[in-house]
């Protein structure tokens, strides 16, 4: 079934379309103001990026564990992007800030003309995020990935699904045993 495959894709995608959407509500409640915008926009609350990520390497856990090859990768990407959104995309954006400020000072000094349209150009200040936008994005990737595992990939009964799971890995092994002479059955969990 594609949804126990894609599983990890679908959580991802998931966590990272839910932060988008709810940037625009987040900065509503701060600032009174609804901006639709913000849901195709870097940084802000929470940080889509973190959310994705961690989503990701929830659900890479969850369904091949964490000693599997695929979650340590999952995993070092996840701090990569983090670390990428949390330091040097929000130093890129402080920076921006900077010379922008650098730049109408020097202007309206009258020392120094900037004709060349470049100076003129609209870029965004914010690039990155504050550490509390990130660990937004880490919470809701979380969460989001375990509610989406346990009450809809899993069908909501944790007892009834390890039950099955173990039923299967001894469907798995049973014609092993059986072909040297012994046999094994479900019982109890």
């Amino acid at each position: 079934m594609m949804i126990e495959t894609m599983f990890p894709m679908f959580a991802a995608l998931l966590a990272n379309l839910t932060a988008q959407l709810l940037k625009p509500l987040f900065l509503m409640s701060r600032t009174k103001r609804f901006d639709m915008r913000q849901t195709i926009s870097c940084g802000g609350f929470p940080s889509s990026h973190t959310s994705t990520v961690v989503a990701l390497s929830t659900a890479v856990a969850l369904v091949e564990g964490i000693s599997s090859s695929l979650f340590a990768v999952t995993a070092i990407f996840s701090f990569i992007v983090i670390y990428d959104a949390v330091n040097v995309r929000y130093y890129a954006g402080k920076n921006i800030q900077l010379t922008k400020q650098l730049i109408n000072d020097l202007s309206a000094s009258g020392e120094v003309e900037f004709s060349d349209p470049i100076y003129h150009e609209k870029i965004k200040e914010v690039l990155g995020h504050r550490l509390i936008e990130v660990i937004g994005g880490f919470v809701l990737g979380l969460l989001e990935t375990l509610l989406f595992y346990f009450l809809i990939y899993k069908g909501g009964n944790l007892m009834e699904t390890k039950e099955t799971e173990i039923k299967k890995v001894l469907d798995k092994i049973r014609p092993y045993i059986q072909h040297d002479g012994g046999d094994v059955e479900f019982v109890k969990f």
